[in-house]
């Protein structure tokens, strides 16, 4: 018997992997397709993985990638928060190595009576992940689900979680799958990565730390501006204000590398003191959330307001709520030893005398990922209390035989291999760099309009 001339087309992932291989723009119907079967479960990893591949060879057009970002949030269940009085606004980072700035700015942000719900994922290639470090607080549970958020956000003002079974689900998969794959850098799956889960947030603004510099995955501030406009323009056609400031990657933030070590440090800024650049860049963000959400006029009242949160102990305070809510030992704030502890260290020693000229960034990362910080296969656990100590950033001063960095370590057979990275990514000079590279590079707003 023939076929009915009115039969559906068959879905088939090869047809939409050829048209992408050979630059033949899809159609929505065929981003939907992809990423509804895949979603269920209905194609396979392999060829998700050439699709994936494709794209980060031959790039997407605007229409794709607005299709891409529908198609992830719509996957799942997009949150109504319309019941909460205050302005929902959120922030995320393209990810870079040290990057703890998100576990300071929800309960800043919230202690000023902004709503923060915060969707956030786990490391990404050399790059640390927000779920990742705050699961180093023993008991944090990043996996709630959307009611307990809810309730979390209601008492609290800010929750952190990752993507549950109800929130952009095509996201979670590929996200993962992205990381072993070497499909991460590209802009237009980042973009429709990040902003699918933060529309399926319910909020109204959004705050993008986008990275730049040999630790960002957009290398060169041409190509991470591209993104923030590329994400800057996709939140503005969903209805949102949006801004993007393009942030410096060159060295790692702070002196902190790894979760636990890193969480440290986010409880030394909520606490007024931690490493300049890392407090610099928090209050900034800060600032602008509080501008985006109605609280300061401006982003420089912003980040006033902000400043005086935490030296009042506000901002910690409403950390150590969020940690109770979220099922962790709140006893870690007081004391950082209940957190995960390494069984060993060691110290990286300068090999000349001279200035630290430059490091690369993202081989210092990768030396926290072959410790066990990250994840080099999706199945990987992640040890959360691995990692690098950094006594010297680009500029400083170093003696021979000086420790620039100590390691964090669990397993002999890992140090080697990271010391020698880190040694081979500090590079020694005879002189000081003659220029500094700024914090903030640019701001982004309104479709490509910057400052």
């Amino acid at each position: 018997m023939r076929p009915s001339q009115s039969a559906a087309p068959t879905f088939r992932a090869i047809d939409v992997i050829r048209k992408k291989r050979d630059e033949i723009e899809l159609s929505q119907a065929d981003i939907e397709g992809l990423v509804n079967a895949y979603t269920r479960g209905d194609i396979p990893d392999y060829q998700v993985s050439a699709w994936l591949m494709a794209v980060v060879l031959r790039g997407m057009s605007r229409a794709e990638t607005a299709a891409l970002t529908d198609a992830m949030l719509r996957s799942g269940e997009v949150l109504d928060l319309s019941a909460f009085p205050a302005r929902k606004v959120d922030k995320h980072s393209t990810g870079g190595v040290g990057d703890k700035t998100s576990l300071v700015l929800a309960p800043l942000a919230a202690a000023a009576g902004v709503t923060v719900p915060m969707i956030s994922g786990r490391g990404l290639g050399h790059t640390g992940g927000t779920l990742d470090k705050l699961e180093a607080i023993p008991g944090f549970n990043v996996n709630l689900p959307v009611a307990e958020f809810r309730r979390v956000l209601e008492v609290c003002g800010c929750a952190m979680i990752g993507q549950t079974p109800e929130i952009a689900p095509a996201d979670r998969k590929l996200y993962a799958l992205r990381d072993v794959t070497g499909t991460v850098e590209s802009p237009y799956l980042i973009c429709a990565s990040i902003m699918s889960k933060k529309l399926a947030e319910g909020i109204d603004a959004l705050v993008l730390d986008v990275k730049t510099g040999s630790g960002a995955f957009m290398k060169s501030e041409r190509d991470a501006a591209f993104l923030a406009e590329l994400m800057v323009e996709t939140g503005e056609r969903m209805g949102k204000q949006v801004v993007a400031l393009i942030t410096d990657m060159d060295q790692p933030l702070g002196n902190k590398i790894g979760n636990s070590l890193e969480v440290v440090e986010v409880l030394d800024v909520l606490r007024g003191a931690g490493p300049e650049d890392l407090r610099e860049l928090c209050l900034e963000l800060s600032g602008w959330m509080l501008h985006l959400g109605g609280i300061s006029n401006s982003v420089a009242e912003g980040k006033q307001h902000s400043s005086q949160l935490i030296s009042s102990g506000k901002a910690l305070e409403k950390f150590r709520k969020m940690v109770e809510l979220q099922g962790g030992d709140a006893r870690v704030i007081d004391d950082a030893k209940r957190l995960p502890q390494s069984k060993h260290s060691l110290d990286v020693q300068a090999e000349k005398t001279g200035y630290l000229a430059s490091m690369q960034c993202e081989q210092i990362g990768t030396a926290c990922v072959i410790l066990g910080g990250g994840r080099e296969r999706k199945e990987d656990a992640v040890d959360p209390a691995v990692g690098i100590v950094l006594h010297k950033k680009v500029g400083d001063q170093v003696s021979a035989g000086e420790a620039i960095a100590t390691i964090h370590y669990n397993g002999d057979a890992r140090v080697g291999r990271a010391r020698q990275l880190i040694v081979e990514s500090c590079a020694i000079a005879d002189s000081a760099p003659s220029t500094k590279r700024p914090l903030i590079h640019r701001v982004i707003q309104k479709s490509g309009g910057n400052s």
